[in-house]
């Protein structure tokens, strides 16, 4: 008969087997969650830096390693001057309180660096202190670039402003070089500024000298396509339509749906608002685009849009804007586009505890354009990709559900 230290022992052995058992699970699930993770970062490109190939010849030719299906044409060495306008700033005098507490933002160095995107300086200046300084008013889409004390440093105006003399600011031109583009090579920028600034006391950088940077830019386009893009307003494209309450006849069923607040998410995917109505003359209608006029904290959600897509099922709640796409304009294209410069509506909300923006600064919104063709090709694409990154994002909910099941089903 085994005695009861055998048995002990015999019982902790089962009890090892089964816990290391358990742990090669849980691992195992944690590793397949970590690969999902992987592959939806992977179809989570930029802008313009999603569904790559390798190209083999690369070394060969002026091209990356990864790089869009459908572009095969060398990269161009181009100068930074040549692509755009690289503009200083200034500092009015500090002794005349005439030149400060303004309605112009004007950044300090101090405050790059922690954000991508920029609407809301610590100083302001005004008119006066404009013209009696070198400071210039840059346009949204700005790449603020710090040329001393700590060079290197970029961010995106969301709002027009200007800056003190410690930057050399990038205006990208529309035609040529996208905001974005260039913010993304920050790491290169800053490298050439380090090597390349002089300075006895701290290393500074020119405009001349940013002006001369040799950097290698693709022909963003697909195939076929060569004409210039045009300027437009969002108003020439859109007809403008604003939502109005019907909290009188809501209710949690019916037959149209409210699209309110609660329904876009910050990605411009749609979510149930749960409110319904039975009647009404003005539903929505398939590829209607929808935008957030209203928003609390940060903004992050003013101006986004989403993509409507069927018939006579969603009716617009008050706060929310329709924006119905007319025949020079493709729905997916403008989705995308208005989406990618949300920072514009960020920057026009007014407002305290609450951020709004208004008809007029929705169709003022500014925007280059290609032709119809090339829009739909655009949109077309990033439709192609949204759904890819959903498809993945299914998934990767189902093995957390799985493994958050496991854990609740494998332990007492």
């Amino acid at each position: 008969m085994p005695s009861q230290e055998t048995e002990f022992k015999h019982l902790d052995n089962q009890y090892k087997d089964e816990v290391n058992a358990l742990k090669e699970k849980l691992e195992n699930l944690q590793e397949q969650i970590k690969v999902q993770k992987r592959i939806e970062e992977q179809e989570k490109p930029r802008k313009w830096w999603g569904l790559w190939r390798k190209i083999d010849d690369s070394v060969k030719k002026k091209v990356p390693e990864l790089r869009f299906k459908g572009f095969t044409d060398d990269w161009e060495e181009r100068k930074l001057g040549e692509l755009s306008n690289i503009v200083g700033g200034g500092t009015p005098s500090t002794s005349n309180s005439e030149y400060w507490d303004g309605d112009i933002d004007w950044y300090a160095p101090a405050e790059i660096g922690e954000q991508r995107y920029v609407s809301k300086s610590k100083k302001t200046i005004t008119e006066l202190g404009l013209k009696k300084s070198s400071a210039r008013i840059l346009p949204v889409g700005t790449v603020l670039f710090t040329s001393r004390a700590g060079i290197g440093n970029t961010a995106i105006l969301g709002k027009e402003a200007t800056t003190n003399q410690g930057f050399q600011s990038i205006v990208p031109n529309p035609n040529k070089l996208d905001s974005y583009f260039i913010y993304s090579r920050t790491n290169e920028l800053k490298r050439y500024g380090e090597v390349t600034g002089a300075g006895s006391t701290f290393v500074e950088i020119s405009g001349k000298q940013m002006s001369k940077m040799s950097i290698m830019v693709p022909e963003l386009r697909f195939a076929g396509f060569a004409d210039d893009w045009e300027e437009r307003k969002l108003s020439s494209m859109t007809n403008y339509k604003n939502g109005k309450s019907h909290e009188d006849k809501q209710s949690t069923s019916g037959k149209l749906e409210l699209i309110n607040l609660n329904s876009i998410s910050i990605s411009g995917g749609l979510k149930h608002s749960g409110k319904f109505i039975d009647e009404a003359d003005d539903t929505l209608q398939k590829d209607d685009l929808v935008m957030i006029l209203s928003d609390v904290g940060h903004g992050d959600l003013l101006g986004r849009v989403a993509l409507y897509p069927e018939d006579d099922r969603f009716v617009l709640n008050q706060r929310v804007a329709l924006l119905r796409p007319n025949t020079i304009a493709d729905p997916q294209f403008l989705f995308s586009y208005i989406n990618a410069h949300q920072y514009y509506f960020k920057a026009q909300g007014a407002g305290m505890s609450q951020l709004n923006i208004s008809k007029g600064s929705v169709e003022n919104f500014i925007s280059f354009v290609p032709i119809i063709e090339e829009q739909k090709k655009i949109g077309s694409f990033f439709k192609q990709l949204d759904e890819t990154i959903a498809l993945h994002q299914r998934k990767l909910d189902l093995l957390k559900e799985q493994k958050k099941g496991f854990l609740q089903k494998m332990f007492v």
